[in-house]
């Protein structure tokens, strides 16, 4: 078969799809890779996928052009002769699907997470769902990250549920991220990897620092991620660098490979609002991290309170405050036994043998259907 994976950047199918590529490869079936290319179009020719750079204006709402981006879509697709299209993030499940639809394409739609299109309340997030209760009439399945953001679909009638279900984020190679077990460090490290987005959770770790930082405890806070200012969602650089003079954070960037950095780290947090399921800390879990993270959709997924780490309150400096305090003060074999319960938990719930069972069951499913509908109409 020749299967399209469509996505709003080339860095996302290689750094997120990979192990799925390698298995369709494995079966000998063609992948079509579709995305603007932000530095990683030739590394996906380098695996062996075909693929197609394509404009897609990630923030925009212009009608116009993004009727523009169906067409475009539509003529990508034809030309790839697609057998079938797994489609992620907003613009792909939404306006893909639909030239998806106008080719008689199966399609397999995956909401990653709701973003601030459902965190923000407004215009844009009723026009957004109104978009999505059109086109997710038409895929065979939508997986969804977490229960949460599945309910909310379908309780919105965005999606009809029979046609729902949830993957364990996009898995993770536990045999790629294995921990390395070793002292603490001397000065106790947090890592908070993110893009630097305000509703990250960003802004509630800078004054949980400051609340330790004046009780006089001594701990190291680093940030490593992205700087992201569009429509004012991003905190400039300007106030990162504010921060790292007041001593308050280490600024990493942006790195290829996360894991020396998360190996370096003791504990690993994120106070995000809302999430599909973090991608980080997966990762973290499966380096044997202990973490702390909200109690809100998709962070929740990753952390059993008390078993693997903490959950604290969304919003609230105070308390992640408090979390970081405890963690910072067990023991240390306690919290080598929050890292192998991060571990344990990593290679349970989301090894990357269970992301691809329950694509390639989709597939098939996909494929049987078509082949049903084929044979109806030829009858």
């Amino acid at each position: 078969m020749r299967i399209g994976i469509v996505v709003n950047s080339s860095w996302n199918i290689y750094n997120f799809r990979m192990s799925l590529i390698k298995y369709f490869h494995s079966q000998n079936h063609t992948v079509v890779a579709i995305a603007p290319d932000d530095g990683y179009g030739d590394r996906l020719r380098e695996i062996g996928c075909e693929y197609h750079d394509t404009n897609m204006d990630n923030k925009g709402t212009n009608p116009m052009r993004d009727a523009k981006l169906v067409w475009k879509l539509y003529e990508l697709y034809k030309t790839a002769k697609l057998d079938i299209v797994l489609h992620y993030t907003i613009k792909p499940n939404i306006y893909g699907t639909l030239a998806a639809k106008m080719l008689g394409l199966s399609a397999i739609n995956n909401v990653t997470g709701l973003g601030t299109l459902f965190i923000r309340q407004g215009v844009a997030s009723k026009i957004g769902k109104m978009l999505y209760k059109v086109a997710f009439q038409y895929p065979q399945v939508v997986f969804f990250q977490n229960d949460d953001d599945r309910e909310l679909f379908i309780k919105e009638k965005l999606v009809a549920a029979h046609i729902t279900d949830t993957l364990p984020g996009s898995g993770i190679d536990t045999n790629l991220f294995t921990p390395e077990h070793g002292a603490k460090n001397n000065v106790f490290t947090f890592l908070m990897i993110a893009r630097v987005l305000y509703d990250k959770g960003i802004i509630e770790y800078i004054e949980a620092i400051k609340l330790l930082k004046a009780q006089n405890i001594d701990v190291k806070c680093q940030l490593l991620g992205k700087i992201e200012t569009n429509k004012g969602l991003g905190i400039p650089m300007e106030q990162v660098q504010k921060w790292v003079a007041e001593g308050l954070i280490e600024y990493l960037g942006t790195v290829e490979d996360v894991k020396p950095i998360i190996k370096q780290a003791d504990c690993v947090i994120l106070p995000s609002y809302r999430e599909g399921t973090p991608r980080t800390l997966i990762e973290a879990a499966s380096l044997g991290k202990p973490i702390i993270t909200t109690d809100v959709p998709g962070c929740r997924e990753t952390v059993r309170h008390n078993f693997n780490g903490f959950l604290c309150n969304v919003k609230d400096p105070h308390d992640l405050a408090e979390k970081m305090k405890v963690m910072l003060t067990i023991s240390e074999p306690l919290l080598q036994k929050m890292g192998a319960n991060s571990r344990q938990l990593a290679v349970e719930k989301f090894d990357e043998k269970i992301v691809i069972e329950k694509y390639q069951s989709a597939i098939y499913r996909s494929v049987a259907i078509e082949i049903s509908e084929m044979s109806y109409n030829l009858g």
